[in-house]
């Protein structure tokens, strides 16, 4: 069955099962390694072949830098119209995303997929636009340079020198449905930038004696050739498993390792290094943890631990998996990573041992199938590896005499029913008391019990009695098949207890990642962080816990918690450091100072290494365990992932705090310059005509000035009142005064105060006659009449009516200020009271957006409520709410 995609350029290489259902767009990356090797090009190319097979194309922002070749691809497509803004005196063009939403077409081009939006633009970055095109099912073409994904960010920098601003998060590269790799000579590149077809003459000559280096652009193609490669990889394998294909595609080489508790795998290890670079292929060491590991010595499980860290330092990736069979779990991981090599050592065991028991190696080869299995001699297993410490000479025959004890139990409770129960039921007593012995003491003391059970079976409960010998031939097909059965029973039991104790660890290791990741998530707090952390490493790991954490001047200082931790001697504090400064774990148990009391391991962020965690264990061999170290890397994590969340909050609420401290700054100096410049610029004109021409003016002119010096000194008057309310507001300086009052007589004395500029307009007011005295401050409940009525005055037409209506509503008198404007635009409603908001398209208000502020500011004082809405014939309606009773305490 072939697949038909409905969709522009749909790669073959993903499928998901579930694609029918999700209105999704297709994303298409053209990735280049750097800038000039021909990516928008090739994507306005790509454009026009849909174009021609009748696809709906449409260009929504394209950067041709001038390039004649690739003006007149574009010339070949419908443009969406950019949105241009000025910012700091310079037209910028940007994506219209709200245009291309309406529009909608099948497919729409979006250049520079990294770059930042222009101002005001509902995302911050490109690349947020183009997830929403997607999200509202539209296919996207874009580009990108390799430097520009996030995990690359400091390679590019310490291979160029260069930091780069502007980058992508790697999971837009990695939810791709296709990435097309547009690739130059570094000799190519240098030839086109001298040719003015990369940037224009004077940016090229700087670019090539800095980014532009022939070696900086090799690394640069390196880099993008395998992201684009990791990015296949990672498509066949979604199809490989979106089709259940399960045998490895020979497409590119990968080695996987098979190592145990043996000290032979040493050399394993160094021969698979040593394949894998000659294969120029990546690989993986596995480490398999069967049920048998709970019975593994101390010292193999340290040999664990080293091998995997050799494997580690070797370039390995490393894997520990869990399962009851090793060839079967090895095949499956390396069916699920498309592995197409498998590297095991060769058993050192007796030849009759591999004749009558298989092993990992015969089982990989026997079920392999088209994975190639490589055996490496002197590598296998040790002879002895699964010896448990041993029990006290004076204990260790408790198991098996507890084990006679079952038998003899089982003996005797058939010779009391053996003239009730049959031998078939006293068969079933003596299978039950195995059963026990397995659960209790373990395979070996079980088996014992088999062994025991048959013999006594004979002897007591088939003639002749207490003799061995057996005068029915048929019992011996009886013992045989109690003694097979017998022994499975026990066999099963004691490996279904081993299950149930790798179980039971696995489930503490859950549980206690649960508890950590939950308690993290809930705190932010650097300082509360690093002592839920260190309390969690102490409880789980019984050990004592230091967190060093850069202070201000960037030096690791230990962080005060509750937990137990131990003192830093300068050794100590030396070793941290390192493990700072190099973001590797050093200390007990690793290769790196190994003298140290403690270990430390480096709390690695995305970007940097954020602290150092350091633990000295009680019983450190107990530590060193693989299971335990790597959940110690896992705990490491997470809490470095917690300390960069709280950083990064703080950053951002620090970026907040300069971002509404820049623009107050800013919108306080244009009204300085222009809202408190502008009646002082009248002042002064009218103020000099008076003084020069003093005989020339008329009575009349002469009053007209000084009106004018006297409307202009008040209006600046009243800026400057409203600048100093909103100081004392947001100060708390503000002290309310509350008394009884009569809102007729504030209302009539806001109305007498605004006499003049109210002319011409009609005022209405409605106040009934059952109104009550309210307490509060008149002067101020004054000011936000007067406020509130200069606001109607400023943003209604000259002639239109006001009205003020005053009600009460339960326990609250509500007072209306009301005109026949324009109203309030949607979405404004709480904007208009902020500080410094005018309305939009209003440019000469005469105020500087403090007027509503100062209104909301008082009435809040007064424990009061203040809001606006449309009125349904038009206008807007301001609500002011007062309570009808003091407060107490007030």
């Amino acid at each position: 069955m072939q697949d038909h995609p409905s969709n522009p350029d749909e790669t073959p290489a993903r499928v998901h099962s579930d694609d029918s259902l999700k209105p999704r767009g297709k994303l298409k990356i053209f990735l280049g390694p750097v800038a000039g090797v021909g990516k928008t090009y090739a994507m306005l190319e790509a454009a026009l072949a849909q174009k021609a097979q009748g696809a709906d194309v449409l260009i929504g922002y394209v950067e041709t830098h001038g390039r004649a070749e690739t003006e007149t691809l574009v010339a070949g497509l419908e443009q969406l119209p950019p949105r241009v803004v000025e910012y700091h005196g310079a037209r910028v063009r940007g994506l219209d995303l709200d245009a291309a939403l309406a529009r909608k077409p099948a497919l729409i081009l979006v250049d520079e997929l990294a770059h930042t939006n222009v101002p005001g633009a509902r995302h911050a970055k490109r690349w947020q636009d183009v997830e929403e095109l997607l999200d509202a099912g539209i296919h996207v073409y874009t580009t990108v340079n390799v430097q520009h994904l996030e995990s690359l960010n400091d390679v590019v920098e310490q291979i160029t020198g260069f930091v780069v601003r502007e980058t992508i998060p790697d999971s837009v590269l990695e939810r791709a449905d296709e990435v097309e790799l547009i690739d130059l000579a570094p000799d190519d590149v240098l030839q086109r930038l001298r040719e003015g077809k990369v940037y224009v003459p004077q940016p090229a000559e700087r670019a090539g004696h800095h980014f532009f280096r022939k070696g900086n652009l090799m690394a640069l193609r390196e880099l993008a050739l395998r992201r684009t490669a990791d990015h296949v990889d990672e498509l066949v394998q979604d199809y490989m498993r979106a089709h259940a294909i399960d045998h490895a595609w020979p497409i590119n080489e990968r080695l996987l390792v098979s190592i145990g508790p043996s000290p032979f795998a040493i050399q394993l290890l160094r021969a698979a290094s040593r394949m894998a670079q000659a294969l120029r292929a990546e690989w993986i060491a596995v480490y398999v943890e069967t049920p048998e590991h709970t019975r593994l010595s101390q010292a193999a499980r340290d040999l664990i631990t080293q091998n995997l860290r050799l494997a580690e330092d070797l370039g390995a990736l490393t894997f520990t998996l869990a399962g009851r069979d090793t060839s079967d779990e090895l095949l499956r991981f390396a069916r699920e990573h498309n592995a197409t090599k498998i590297v095991v050592g060769k058993p050192r065991r007796a030849r009759w041992h591999s004749i009558l028991f298989s092993n990992v190696v015969q089982d990989l080869v026997r079920k392999s199938g088209d994975i190639d299995v490589y055996i490496i001699t002197d590598a296998g297993e040790p002879v002895k590896t699964h010896a448990r410490p041993r029990a006290a000479p004076h204990l260790a025959w408790l198991p098996y005499a507890g084990a006679i004890v079952v038998v003899s139990v089982c003996t005797a409770l058939g010779a009391l029913l053996s003239h009730v129960f049959g031998e078939a039921n006293i068969v079933l007593l003596f299978l039950l008391g195995v059963v026990l012995v397995a659960a209790r003491f373990g395979l070996g003391p079980s088996i014992t019990a088999s062994v025991l059970s048959v013999l006594a079976f004979d002897f007591f409960f088939i003639n002749p009695r207490l003799s061995f010998a057996v005068a029915d031939v048929q019992y011996l097909l009886t013992f045989g098949v109690m003694l097979v059965v017998a022994t499975t029973i026990s066999t099963l039991t004691a490996r279904y207890q081993q299950f149930a104790e790798v179980a039971h660890e696995r489930e503490r290791r859950t549980a206690a990642l649960y508890e950590l990741s939950r308690d993290l998530a809930g705190t932010s707090s650097r300082e509360r962080l690093a002592h839920i952390a260190t309390q969690h490493v102490h409880r789980v790991f019984n050990s004592q816990v230091t967190i060093l954490l850069p202070d201000h001047l960037g030096a690791l200082t230990p962080t005060q918690t509750s937990a137990p931790a131990f003192e830093l001697d300068t050794n100590e504090q030396g070793v941290a450091e390192w493990v700072f400064t190099h973001s590797q774990s050093a200390g007990l148990g690793t290769e790196t100072l190994p003298g140290a009391r403690a270990l430390y391991m480096p709390l690695a962020a995305s970007r940097k290494t954020i602290g150092v965690i350091g633990v000295q264990p009680a019983d450190a061999k107990r530590f060193l365990a693989p299971e335990q170290f790597h959940l110690l890397e896992t705990f490491a994590n997470q809490t470095a992932l917690a300390l960069e969340r709280n950083r990064l909050a703080e950053q951002a609420r620090q970026a907040q705090v300069q971002i509404e401290t820049e623009r107050l700054r800013n919108s306080l100096l244009s009204s300085v310059s222009h809202d408190l410049r502008t009646p002082l610029a009248a002042i002064t004109g009218a103020s000099s005509t008076l003084l020069e021409g003093e005989m020339d003016v008329d009575a009349d002119a002469r009053r007209e000035l000084a009106q004018t010096i006297y409307d202009e000194a008040e209006r600046l008057n009243r800026l400057i009142r409203n600048l100093l309310d909103m100081t004392r507001i947001e100060s708390g300086a503000i002290r309310v005064k509350p008394e009884w009052n009569s809102l007729e007589e504030v209302i009539g004395a806001a109305l007498a105060r605004l006499d003049s500029r109210l002319r011409g307009r009609t005022v209405t007011t409605c106040l009934p006659d059952t109104l009550p005295l309210v307490p509060f401050d008149s002067v101020l409940i004054e000011q936000v009449l007067i406020n509130l009525l200069e606001n109607a005055i400023k943003y209604t037409p000259p002639a239109s009516p006001i009205e003020i209506n005053a009600s009460v509503v339960g326990e609250h008198v509500v007072v209306q200020v009301a005109d026949h404007g324009p109203g309030i635009a949607p979405g404004d409603e709480e904007r208009i009271f902020d500080k410094f908001y005018r309305a939009p398209g209003v440019t000469n208000s005469g105020g500087v957006g403090l007027g509503l502020t100062v209104c909301r500011g008082i009435v809040q004082a007064h424990d009061g409520k203040i809001w606006v809405a449309n009125r349904a014939e038009g206008g807007a309606v301001f609500h002011v709410q007062l309570p009808r009773e003091i407060k107490p305490n007030e």
